[in-house]
């Protein structure tokens, strides 16, 4: 007897003979997970590019307009006749001058609120109690502060600076020649005493003409301030070519 198919035998299709098999897309969790991998990457590059202007080009801006800045109060020097009067132009009063720092002449303006300090510049605390300027010829505490990054970053390198190393202020008239006495490395940015007419902290006890630089500190942060400390050694008179004082290494 002759075998028979069964109607319930399945039968294989020949090649080509069926419609083509449906391709499985990826998974949800695959779909997924592609996704948030190409946000990661956009994120990182717009960080990146954040913190290429926040450390780089913010420095450019702010230097170009402290040196155009400084270029006038250069200016107004040169064409006032009078010393005392030429201190306080609306440009800035005189120049900052520290070796150990590496960045070259610093423009001095009046204030330290973010929007001057961010012109690339070192401001002066105007506290009546506490700021004193040097041309007063009085004792007291002559405080600045500047960006330690971006904006010019003026006070950078300020972890440099050891004790005996010159710190010169130079006006139309005079340069004031400081030496570094004492660093605190680290202290609350609410630590108002730092910038005392007698700034104790620093181991000074009686009346003097100080000079103080404060910045923030770690680097990249703001969590606390970094103090720098020095005083008064001489005053140079400036003379007709403007001869550096020989701490400058240019005399």
């Amino acid at each position: 007897m002759a075998a028979t198919t069964d109607d319930t035998e399945e039968h294989t299709a020949a090649p080509g003979s069926g419609p083509p098999a449906r391709r499985r897309g990826p998974g949800r969790i695959a779909m997924a997970v592609s996704v948030f991998g190409e946000l990661l990457i956009t994120a990182g590059l717009v960080l990146g590019l954040f913190v290429v202007y926040s450390l780089w080009w913010t420095n450019v801006l702010a230097d170009r307009k402290a040196d155009k800045e400084g270029d006038k109060v250069r200016d107004h020097w040169a064409q006032e006749s009078t010393g005392p009067g030429a201190l306080d132009t609306k440009d800035g009063i005189g120049f900052l001058h520290v070796p150990a720092m590496g960045r070259g002449e610093i423009l001095v303006e009046k204030g330290t609120n973010t929007e001057r300090l961010n012109d690339g510049v070192a401001g002066y605390y105007t506290d009546p109690v506490k700021a004193t300027l040097p041309t007063s010829g009085k004792n007291g505490n002559f405080s600045l502060a500047a960006h330690r990054d971006g904006h010019g970053a003026k006070f950078h390198n300020i972890h440099k600076l050891e004790k005996g190393d010159p710190i010169v202020f130079e006006t139309k008239n005079d340069w004031y020649v400081y030496k570094v006495y004492a660093v605190l490395p680290e202290t609350s940015k609410y630590n108002v005493d730092v910038l005392g007419p007698v700034p104790k902290e620093s181991g000074r006890k009686k009346a003097g003409k100080y000079i103080t630089l404060t910045t923030c500190t770690p680097i990249f942060t703001s969590r606390y301030r970094y103090v720098v400390w020095g005083e008064l050694e001489r005053v140079d008179r400036v003379d007709a070519a403007r001869t550096p004082p020989k701490e400058l290494g240019r005399g």
